[in-house]
């Protein structure tokens, strides 16, 4: 039969190696805890910073249109894309490459003598090497003409799709959604002003 007190030093020595244990599995529970917010954040980060290139590879797309950098349009698009501009009728959604979608826009807004896009209120959803964006978009048109109604306006919202390819964001569909149309619907066609 064991004596009370050595079985005091089993117990406190069963108690003091069972403190042990737990702290250092609450130890190990509380760093694997840390290390996974930790990996959590910098995925965060991550895409945080990817969808900060995502809203700067739109608005360049929108930049460059402006300034008519014709060859930089063509770089903010993959090699095929998904072009919808049915909503403004603009034809049926269709499979395109970026040639013939910047060859429509230059067409199109040559007779223009200024345009203005401006997009904004931003969504972003990015999945690693894919991401939507959704924004609200304007773009202005101006063209001084003999009825003095020298501009048109063009209000709704964009759903562009991007993948990464080499690094770069490209868009490989681009939905424009319009809410309404205001101003001179026929700018362009009319006689210029002189």
């Amino acid at each position: 039969m064991k004596k009370a007190g050595s079985f005091k030093k089993i117990s406190l020595s069963a108690i003091a190696a069972l403190l042990i244990l737990v702290s250092s599995g609450y130890a190990y529970a509380a760093v694997s805890a840390n290390d996974r917010a930790e990996g959590e954040h910098s995925a965060a980060a991550r895409n945080t910073a990817e969808a900060n290139r995502i809203i700067d590879a739109a608005n360049q797309l929108f930049i460059q249109t402006d300034e008519r950098n014709w060859p930089q349009v063509k770089l903010s698009f993959a090699e095929k894309v998904l072009f919808d501009m049915s909503s403004a009728g603009g034809g049926e959604p269709a499979m395109v490459t970026p040639r013939h979608i910047v060859d429509g826009w230059e067409a199109g807004l040559a007779p223009l003598k200024a345009i203005h896009h401006q997009i904004g209120n931003y969504r972003v959803d990015v999945r690693g090497n894919e991401a939507d964006l959704f924004c609200y978009g304007i773009a202005y048109h101006y063209l001084p003409n003999e009825s003095g109604k020298n501009t048109r306006t063009f209000v709704g919202s964009y759903n562009l799709h991007f993948i990464k390819v080499s690094d770069s964001w490209k868009i490989d569909k681009f939905k424009f959604n319009l809410k309404f149309i205001d101003g001179n619907a026929e700018l362009g066609v009319e006689k210029p002003a002189q």
